[in-house]
C-alpha cells in the first residue's frame, strides 16, 4: 500500500520554504548594503584607486570572495551608486506629475534632494568624476545612465513647459542639458572646497538659471534692469501664482 502524504502538511511546508527563502533574500540584502556603505565611506576616506577590494570586505566584515557574489569589480559600486541617484530622480518625477507644486519650487527642492547623503561628501563627488573621465568598463555604464538622468530632466522640463511655468521657445531637451550641467558643475567646484556651503551654492546656481528659464514678466522698455534687479536681490523673475 502506498503512503499517502497528509495533505495538511503541504500548507505548512510551502510556508516554511517561503520564510527561508525571504531569510535568505533579506541576509543578502543586507549583505550587499554593507558592501555598497562600506566601500562608499573608503573611496570618501582613502579615494577610489587608493581602495582595495580587500578594504571593502574587511569593511563590511565579510570574506574576500563574497565581494564578487555582488559586484564585478569595485567599479560597479560606482554603477550601483548612481542607479540608486536615478531611482531618487526617477521619484521625484512621478511626485512631479502628481503634485501641483510650482516648478520652480519643485526644481529648488530637487536640487536639495539629488544632493542629500552619501553625495553630500566631497570624496564621492570626486570619485565620481574620476569614474566619467576614466577608461574603466564602467564608463560606459556611467553615460547610459546620464542618458536617463537628461531623459527624466526632460521630462521635468516639459511637464513645466505645458503648464506655462517655463519658457517654450527652446526645446525641452536643451533646456534639461544646462540643467543637468548647472548641478553637475555647482557640485564639481563645490567638491574642491569640501565645506559646508553645498546647498547656498546650489541655491545660487538654481536663482541665475532660472532667470533664464521663467516666462518673461518684466516690461519690455527695461527689462535689463529688472532682470539685474531681480538677481541682486536673489528674487527669480516667476513667482508661484503670479
Amino acid at each position: 500500500m502506498v503512503k499517502k502524504e497528509n495533505p495538511k502538511r503541504l500548507p505548512a511546508n510551502r510556508s516554511s520554504s517561503r520564510h527561508m527563502q525571504g531569510r535568505r533574500e533579506r541576509r543578502s540584502a543586507e549583505t550587499r548594503e554593507r558592501l555598497f556603505r562600506g566601500a562608499l565611506d573608503l573611496f570618501a576616506r582613502k579615494g577610489f584607486t587608493e581602495t582595495t577590494v580587500e578594504d571593502i570586505t574587511e569593511a563590511a566584515d565579510v570574506g574576500q570572495g563574497t565581494f564578487f557574489n555582488y559586484f564585478p569589480s569595485k567599479d560597479h559600486i560606482l554603477l550601483a551608486f548612481g542607479e540608486m541617484q536615478l531611482a531618487k530622480l526617477e521619484s521625484a518625477v512621478a511626485q512631479a506629475r502628481a503634485s501641483r507644486e510650482c516648478m520652480p519650487h519643485f526644481l529648488r527642492s530637487l536640487g536639495v534632494r539629488m544632493t542629500q547623503e552619501p553625495i553630500r561628501n566631497p570624496g564621492i563627488i570626486r570619485t565620481l568624476l574620476q569614474a566619467y573621465l576614466s577608461t574603466t568598463p564602467v564608463r560606459e555604464g556611467m553615460l547610459n545612465l546620464q542618458k536617463r538622468v537628461h531623459a527624466l530632466h526632460t521630462e521635468i522640463v516639459l511637464l513645466g513647459q505645458e503648464r506655462g511655468e517655463i519658457r517654450r521657445d527652446l526645446p525641452a531637451a536643451e533646456i534639461a542639458h544646462v540643467f543637468r550641467q548647472t548641478i553637475f558643475g555647482t557640485l564639481l567646484f563645490w567638491s574642491l572646497h569640501g565645506d559646508a556651503s553645498l546647498h547656498a551654492r546650489i541655491e545660487s546656481a538654481f536663482n541665475v538659471l532660472w532667470s533664464g528659464l521663467a516666462p518673461r514678466k518684466v516690461e519690455v522698455a527695461q527689462p535689463e534692469a529688472a532682470a539685474a534687479e531681480a538677481l541682486l536681490a536673489g528674487v527669480p523673475l516667476f513667482t508661484c501664482g503670479d
